[in-house]
């Protein structure tokens, strides 16, 4: 079978060994004769998935006890109104900072729940940048996306705020290291970089999350989930099995550290050349530029038709550009090997020996 070289921006890649072990958990799980999805969610076996899931998270980000964690359903789209409905009081407001569509629809989100203030806003310049911005000292909290998949821009480093921090970490969560212990609460979709699409992560500071001073519905209160350990209703049961064994392989492969060693070598390798190819441009400014997501034009969009076809013909899949930017996207998880950014790149550098 001719090996494919996977840059999906999400659902995306996912270590081999997560594939093959989820497999097996579908037809046999923990030798009980029967499949993941159609034991009980509340049997003893997945109760302890849902708790290794939970701790391996807590470990891997050195959480300190003041933190909880949660597995549950809507994605980071529900997400946006969700971490409103727990944060953001009837009178007060909220900071955000507008990096780009998924930025915006946390702050469409947000504006159903109450007052939103947009302190920083990059559509300017189609989001190619990460804006400077002043966080207001009476701001209930103030929300922030790391990185943005479609525009292939992502904070280098987060803001100090003198309020609560919350950011959706959908596209970056566990690439490199960071300090979990600035942010009162951090969600992210597991389809990025965590798993398969289907459960959403929260990492909450018990003691700053303000449950806001409205009546929640049941499903939408985080301290309620926090209270029955990620366990209130039926949990998305596959979904936080490959998961688990995602962050087990996370931790397996040098954790934070090792993950940021494997993404930075990638991002180097692929950005030097595209520096140095005349052929293409970027489309986020260097300074802003994702280690996930980078995105670029060919200079000469007439050309794309035979570039289409030669990084196809290299078995490279996923790298189209998404409308909003054009041109291509490549995105590279944790999962990527570097094996598969060097494809990619010996592929630009033969398009440009034969029409450079």
């Amino acid at each position: 079978m001719k090996k494919v070289h996977n840059f999906s921006a999400g659902p995306c890649i996912l270590p081999r060994e997560v594939i093959e072990q989820s497999a097996d958990a579908l037809l046999d799980f923990d030798n009980l004769g029967l499949s993941l999805i159609e034991i009980s969610h509340r049997s003893k076996n997945f109760e302890a998935v849902m708790e290794e899931a939970r701790n391996l998270v807590k470990d891997i980000l050195s959480l300190p006890e003041r933190y909880d964690v949660l597995f549950l359903q809507g994605g980071a789209t529900l997400g946006f109104y969700t971490v409103a409905l727990n944060m953001l009081s009837e009178k007060g407001k909220a900071a955000y900072v507008n990096t780009g569509v998924w930025a915006s629809g946390a702050i469409r989100e947000a504006q159903l729940v109450g007052k939103v203030e947009v302190v920083g806003d990059s559509s300017d310049r189609n989001h190619s940048y990460i804006p400077s911005f002043t966080v207001p000292k009476d701001a209930d909290y103030l929300h922030i996306t790391s990185n943005n998949t479609i525009f292939g821009t992502q904070f280098q480093q987060f803001p100090e705020s003198p309020v609560p921090m919350v950011c959706d970490m959908s596209s970056d969560i566990f690439s490199k290291k960071f300090d979990a212990t600035k942010f009162s609460l951090i969600y992210a979709g597991a389809q990025k970089n965590m798993g398969p699409a289907g459960t959403v992560l929260y990492i909450m500071d018990k003691d700053q999350l303000r449950n806001s001073d409205r009546k929640l519905p049941a499903y939408m209160n985080l301290k309620l989930h926090a209270e029955k350990a990620s366990m209130y209703n039926t949990p998305p049961v596959f979904a936080v099995y490959a998961s688990m064994l995602t962050l087990r392989w996370i931790k397996n492969n040098g954790g934070l550290s090792g993950m940021e060693d494997r993404n930075r070598a990638k991002k180097d390798l692929f950005y030097t050349e595209l520096d140095r190819n005349g052929l293409f441009h970027g489309h986020s400014a260097v300074a802003d530029r994702s280690w996930m997501n980078p995105t670029f034009r060919l200079n000469d969009d007439t050309l794309s038709a035979e570039f289409d076809k030669m990084w196809k013909e290299a078995g490279v899949s996923g790298i189209s550009g998404h409308r909003s930017v054009g041109g291509y996207r490549a995105s590279m998880y944790n999962a990527l090997p570097i094996e598969s950014v060097a494809i990619l790149v010996d592929v630009m550098k033969e398009f440009e020996r034969r029409k450079g």
